[in-house]
């Protein structure tokens, strides 16, 4: 098995958690069946809340796409296993949970949609 085939296994347990949990800052919310943009999060983290809002627009914009946030505090098992090292990450599931992006800091909405481009 190649690296990125491992790390996509990795990401798609993780899914698989994510849809399993149900608890937290995402409870409810059902990942798309195109695309998924998971966002880790921090209470305390300025760049988090617009990155909230770039993925909430995009997540509007493109039908079959869902924004799922996760407080990376309140997750740390998920955030140790994933390597997040900062927030915001942001990951781009494409509809079999394959990560097809990931990025930590603040992303510009054109990045976002591109990166979506490649997931549907």
């Amino acid at each position: 098995m190649t690296p990125r085939r491992e790390a996509d296994v990795r990401i798609r347990d993780a899914q698989d958690r994510i849809e399993a949990a149900g608890n937290g800052t995402w409870a409810g919310r059902e990942l798309g069946r195109r695309a998924t943009l998971v966002q880790f999060s921090s209470a305390f983290c300025q760049p988090c809340r617009a990155t909230r809002r770039i993925l909430a627009e995009v997540a509007e914009m493109v039908p079959g796409v869902s924004h799922v946030e996760i407080d990376a505090e309140a997750e740390l098992e998920l955030v140790r296993e994933l390597r997040i090292s900062g927030t915001p990450t942001v990951l781009v599931l494409d509809a079999d949970g394959r990560t097809v992006l990931r990025a930590t800091g603040q992303p510009r909405k054109i990045d976002v949609i591109a990166a979506l481009g490649k997931a549907v």
